[in-house]
């Protein structure tokens, strides 16, 4: 069984976040580092994909830097979602060319990792048709998205990925379209249950959901250590160029 690296990053800036993954994907790419799973949770952040559109932002610059909301343009696909305090954010980084060719089955993964986690506190979540991320329906048959995903791929390896609401403040997503999608709106684990949810434990049911679908021994290790070796790669990556 193949293992996958745990790095639990904490609360963690935008930019940080990305200018880590990339050093990981470079050693990935060169077999430098095992396929790593970082968690983390940002400061209020909005990100705009790679099919984002300016007009999906509904207020200014202006009123987000009022707000203490940074903007960011991310190279993952997908339109403009919001980051903050009591949301999950994973950031798998993975070679799919030893596990799938298929970014279709690798998005659909991602989703059915949140679904079976969501499912163990007794709400059904699901997929909607031709939109991503996962949803649960609410009292008038319409759907709410709990989930979102947005990734990308360089060589089959992977970056970006989901964003999971625990008990993310839902007001912040009325600053966008969230995902491009105007009639819809987020909801958060929280808000489903109607109470108090430890962050810790559904990061290690969503781990746990991660490794048992994609065929992982997951380990846990520390940011310091995963440094250690992104140095050595750096120093390899600088001899090949």
């Amino acid at each position: 069984m193949a293992s996958c690296l745990i790095v639990d990053l904490g609360f963690i800036g935008y930019a940080d976040a990305c200018a880590l993954q990339e050093r990981t994907v470079a050693a990935r790419k060169i077999g430098a580092v095992e396929d790593v799973l970082f968690l983390c949770e940002h400061p209020h952040v909005i990100t705009q994909g790679r099919n984002g559109k300016r007009e999906h932002l509904l207020v200014s610059e202006q009123v987000l830097r009022q707000k203490g909301v940074e903007l960011h343009h991310s190279s993952r696909g997908g339109d403009i979602t919001y980051h903050g305090p009591g949301q999950i954010v994973g950031y798998p980084i993975l070679n799919l060319a030893a596990i799938r060719r298929d970014v279709g089955w690798y998005m659909r993964m991602l989703e059915e990792v949140m679904i079976r986690a969501t499912l163990e506190y007794g709400v059904a979540a699901s997929r909607v048709t031709g939109r991503t991320g996962i949803w649960v329906q609410t009292a008038n048959a319409s759907e709410e998205k709990l989930g979102a995903i947005g990734v990308h791929l360089s060589r089959w390896v992977s970056s970006h990925g989901f964003a999971y609401n625990v008990s993310t403040d839902l007001r912040y997503f009325d600053l966008i379209v969230p995902c491009g999608i105007a009639d819809r709106k987020a909801t958060s684990l929280e808000k489903l249950l109607g109470r108090h949810v430890e962050r810790h434990e559904v990061a290690t049911r969503l781990t746990a959901h991660f490794g048992g679908l994609f065929g992982f021994d997951m380990k846990i290790a520390s940011r310091e250590a995963l440094l250690r070796k992104l140095q050595e790669s750096d120093g390899a990556l600088a001899v090949s160029a």
